[in-house]
């Protein structure tokens, strides 16, 4: 046997490989190391391959900031199973990322894939996780918030996540938090009216029109009626019009005026693993 079992057992501390595979590995490269690492990683994309069509729609969802939380990222790690997505050592993976991430301030899904831990990039390590883990692994999802303050929320499970950024630094934390959990809640799609294309509206109208011509409302009230019903929908869907989830008799715009007249959202972030 030209390799030992301390070879075997850095093998599978350094790739996370069965017992097994490194001890397969290390004959296949009669003792080489290095060789005996490339052929784990090969057999990880080889794997990644022949899982390229499954669906992995179960997963991790993790968002964080920077120490001085000017800065927060996204992410979304999928795989098959539920039993795989609880795994501590798949979150931990998923943190890893979002760690670099945020070290690296990527912009992009693309550019987080290029970034390198431990010499190796983001993409290729995920692909030796399916070899790994023996399950299809999709880094899917990223997303960030750059602002003077941004919060970040984790819903517990790990399948919900939000990031809000506001316009003044240094923002009472509870408040930042209620804002992120309105987030995760009401799922808004937009800060406010005028962040909606007009495009949307115009159908939003339409639609409204159609509704009510079909229930026999006069067509010289149409437009009108349409309009109430479009205000009703930007209560619905934009998050400083909603309803505060703590007192429904206040609106998120109101609430954080309660606290400060200038505080603003600049912008937010939400994925869900269920939507």
């Amino acid at each position: 046997m030209s390799y030992t079992t301390a070879d075997v057992v850095k093998l599978r501390k350094v790739t996370g490989a069965g017992m097994m595979d490194c001890k397969s590995a290390l004959a296949e490269s009669d003792g080489n190391f290095d060789r005996a690492l490339e052929i784990i990683r090969e057999k990880g994309k080889l794997v990644a391959s022949k899982r390229a069509d499954r669906d992995a729609a179960e997963g991790v969802v993790l968002a964080k900031t920077t120490d001085n939380n000017k800065f927060g990222a996204l992410v979304v790690l999928n795989c098959e199973t539920d039993f795989v997505a609880k795994n501590e050592n798949f979150i931990a993976f998923t943190s890893q990322i979002l760690d670099a991430a945020l070290q690296q301030k990527t912009t992009k899904l693309e550019e987080l894939k290029e970034v390198q831990i431990n010499d190796r990039t983001v993409e290729a390590q995920v692909s030796e996780q399916t070899g790994v883990i023996g399950e299809k692994i999709e880094l899917s999802y990223f997303g960030k918030i750059e602002a003077e303050t941004v919060v970040n929320y984790i819903h517990p499970g790990n399948k919900l996540a939000t990031l809000v950024g506001f316009n003044k630094a240094n923002v009472d934390v509870q408040v930042a938090k209620d804002v992120a959990m309105q987030v995760a809640a009401m799922s808004p799609v937009a800060v406010d009216t005028d962040a909606i294309p007009s495009n949307i509206v115009e159908k939003e109208l339409e639609i409204a029109r159609e509704k009510f011509r079909q229930e026999g409302k006069p067509e010289a009230m149409l437009d009108k009626i349409a309009q109430g019903a479009l205000q009703k929908w930007y209560k619905e869907v934009t998050l400083l019009n909603q309803a505060f989830i703590k007192d429904g008799k206040i609106t998120v715009k109101e609430y954080l005026a309660q606290h400060d007249k200038e505080l603003k959202v600049t912008g937010f972030e939400r994925y869900a693993l269920d939507n």
